[in-house]
């Protein structure tokens, strides 16, 4: 069994896009299936146009952002639950004054991320 608190796990920034960071929940080395991440996009930031070798499943916990994920274009807000498909690209542009925070989990296996131009 695993448990930590939230406050005990330092956030580490990401190099793409601009004032993203993650904390590492779960990891795959101490967990069987899935790794579990929390995401912090500062008011005013965004993650880039990208895609990953395997599919996402999110959680808003706080925070409005616009997300692109293929085609389609929505405002995500605390509550929301998204599915993003392994090879998709999408987006995060965040909205309002207020930090958007996100879970994320992923599955076991290689993560490749590409960027894509817009």
């Amino acid at each position: 069994m695993i448990h930590r608190k939230l406050n005990s796990i330092e956030p580490m920034p990401q190099k793409a896009g601009v004032g993203v960071s993650m904390q590492m929940l779960l990891s795959l080395a101490e967990v069987p299936n899935f790794a579990m991440r929390c995401f912090t996009i500062d008011a005013g930031g965004f993650m880039p146009h990208h895609t990953n070798t395997v599919e996402h499943e999110q959680y808003v916990l706080s925070g409005r952002a616009s997300v692109k994920c293929g085609d389609e274009i929505f405002e995500a807000v605390a509550g929301d639950i998204l599915f993003i498909p392994a090879g998709v690209a999408h987006s995060y542009e965040t909205m309002g004054e207020e930090a958007y925070v996100f879970l994320c989990l992923i599955p076991k296996g290689e993560d490749c991320i590409e960027m894509v131009g817009c």
